[in-house]
């Protein structure tokens, strides 16, 4: 064989084999990404809407939610009854109809409220299946549009929290609120971690047995002080319930004492007749408290005392000039330095005061 027949036989081996692997990689992507077998035949069957609510060709077809084709062709119907204005052509494997029966219904579903929307049809009970080029009944699609706009005020408010949630998020990213300056401050950082510091430190003091706390938890001589002290009291409320249910003490006398529960008795009626008195304007605390005359009394004289508070503040009198006149006050501060003088000298030198002098005529 000649060089050129094997170049030839050479290359058309290669073509082979790069369309086999073509063809095979083809058939690979169709069954990892086709919603149907290879060599499945397919059938049309047709339903009708009132409003296609956005759905597309290409859009899947389940049969009470498990895939058996999709939709072909969606358009105008031409006529103009009541859910029967739009048209889809529903291509089904044709393996899948017999198991439609022929009162099932066709539905627009989706995947979530904004989600992908394809035609689900609810299995009905009749023992014939649908034929191919038949009808399907449908459910009215206005109850899923309705669906879809009563979730609307939820998704708006859903909305408005997200944003809520980023503003307080940007605000917190920025360094502002107390949880912004936590997490931005470095001063703030700062004395969190001297403050927990100082925190770790008295834990460990206390943990060490020092300071009050650490002895009350850690000292023997400590606990058995608190420990006798507690043992006082409960052998004091002890003898003192003893002697209640025994009729010692004061205590007890106080509860169980007739003579003593008269004698309180008598002083809290000798302390109402005194209170009824006083009410009565009887004695001098009542004529205090309801005499009309006293209280006009006393009214005059504080304000006689006002009066004469409001003169000396004035400088009249004797008193007044010696609040206000600085020469009044300045004369009797020397008068009183030249006696403070004149009682040092006598009392040192007392004869010189005292000389007496006879003369004989």
């Amino acid at each position: 064989m000649s060089s050129a027949a094997k170049v030839s036989w050479a290359q058309l081996r290669v073509g082979i084999l790069a369309a086999v692997a073509l063809f095979i990689l083809a058939v690979l992507v169709f069954l990892l990404t086709g919603n149907k077998s290879l060599f499945s035949k397919e059938v049309t069957v047709y339903t009708y809407l009132d409003d296609s609510a956005a759905i597309t060709e290409g859009s899947a077809v389940r049969l009470s939610g498990i895939l058996i084709g999709k939709i072909g062709a969606v358009g105008l119907s031409g006529e103009n009854q009541p859910n029967r204005r739009i048209k889809l052509d529903l291509v089904i494997d044709q393996d899948k109809l017999a198991r439609i029966p022929s009162d099932s219904q066709a539905a627009i579903g989706a995947e979530n409220l904004l989600g992908t929307k394809y035609i689900n049809i609810k299995m009905g009970k009749a023992g014939t299946p649908v034929t191919a080029g038949g009808e399907l009944k449908s459910l009215d699609t206005r109850e899923f549009q309705d669906l879809v706009n009563a979730a609307y005020p939820s998704l708006q408010s859903l909305q408005e929290i997200i944003n809520r949630i980023n503003h307080i998020v940007e605000t917190v990213e920025t360094g502002k609120g107390s949880i912004g300056k936590l997490l931005v401050d470095d001063e703030l950082y700062q004395r969190l971690v001297a403050t927990v510091a100082e925190v770790q430190k008295i834990t460990s003091s206390i943990g060490d047995g020092k300071g009050t706390v650490g002895k009350l938890l850690y000292d023997e001589a400590m606990y058995e002080d608190i420990r006798s002290t507690i043992k006082r009291v409960d052998a004091t409320i002890a003898t003192l319930q003893t002697d209640l249910n025994s009729g010692k003490g004061s205590a007890s006398k106080l509860l169980k004492d007739p003579a003593l529960y008269d004698e309180v008795k008598g002083t809290v009626a000798e302390l109402r007749k005194t209170i009824d008195e006083i009410n009565k304007g009887n004695g001098t605390a009542g004529k205090l408290i309801k005499s009309d005359e006293l209280h006009a009394n006393m009214n005059k004289l504080i304000l006689n005392l006002d009066k004469t508070i409001d003169k000396v503040n004035s400088g009249q009198g004797t008193m007044g000039q010696l609040m206000v006149n600085p020469a009044l006050y300045d004369s009797m501060n020397g008068t009183m330095k030249e006696m403070n003088g004149v009682m040092k000298d006598f009392r040192a030198n007392p004869k010189k005061f005292l000389t007496i002098q006879l003369k004989l005529f």
